[in-house]
């Protein structure tokens, strides 16, 4: 058979106090063979992903809700699922300390030279803001598709038209139908909730900006890890997301944070 496309975390068993269970999961992710005498590389975009799912793994593994219904990433809302995976993925090629244990020469060991570094920084950072409305469009079209009622098909290609524009700058190519390859909401389970994306991005940006706020203070990272642990991470489906969060940052949650992260705003 053919494998299955993509990355993801499987939960296997919950942490249950009654049941005396202890949490167990597992991530799978398909790699890229490697060309003869070379080992397993990956890219920018694979680690982003690792971390992403690694993010997830740790609300499953360091949970201390007694009861497995709400252990974990069970019972979490939709609107924070994202949230721990997505705060991770951060680190992976926002955060300096990381950044610098990766990107490095293969076999040397020696670390991408600043001017590579600057440039690839650029890069990452080209058309963000059409990807940001890219997604923006996709949560209302989610959003819409599930709220109306269609009584013809045409219909509703001509509303993705328009909304599409609604939302970007330049029209949509001719024969475009997302709606036809929107698997998202049809068979990954986001139905009516892919707007969650964006959210939990803006909930880990502004938890990001806190460990970035304490600079290079160990002793301040620590203690906002373990805080972070013992909110978001260990409480999962316990408590609401944005009591958990108020928790840990202090406040409600800011745009400004993700919009910083993006190259958007000084």
């Amino acid at each position: 058979g053919q494998k299955t496309a993509g990355a993801w975390f499987r939960p296997l068993r919950s942490h249950s106090t009654s049941m005396k269970t202890q949490p167990l999961g597992c991530i799978v992710m398909n790699k890229r063979r490697p060309p003869p005498q070379y080992p397993v590389l990956m890219a920018n975009q694979e680690v982003e992903t690792l971390f992403h799912e690694f993010g997830h793994a740790l609300q499953h593994l360091l949970t201390t809700e007694p009861e497995g219904m709400a252990a974990g990433c069970n019972n979490v809302e939709w609107d924070a699922i994202e949230f721990p995976s997505q705060f991770l993925e951060y680190f992976a090629l926002n955060d300096p300390w990381t950044k610098g244990q990766i990107l490095r020469h293969f076999r040397t060991g020696e670390a991408i030279p600043a001017n590579l570094t600057a440039q690839w920084e650029q890069a990452r950072h080209a058309r963000h803001a059409s990807g940001l409305l890219y997604q923006l469009y996709l949560g209302n079209l989610d959003l819409q598709l599930h709220a109306r009622s269609w009584e013809k098909p045409e219909s509703l290609l001509q509303f993705e038209d328009h909304l599409y524009e609604s939302f970007n700058s330049m029209p949509p190519m001719n024969g475009t139908c997302k709606v036809c390859s929107f698997a998202h909401i049809f068979q990954g389970g986001y139905a009516a909730g892919y707007y969650s994306y964006k959210w939990a991005q803006v909930l880990s940006a502004d938890a990001f900006a806190a460990f970035k706020e304490a600079g290079n203070n160990k002793g301040a990272v620590v203690e906002l890890g373990r805080k972070y642990r013992d909110t978001v991470l260990a409480q999962g489906g316990g408590a609401h997301p944005l009591d958990l969060f108020v928790q840990f940052r202090g406040r409600e949650p800011e745009s400004e944070p993700m919009l910083k992260i993006e190259g958007l705003v000084a």
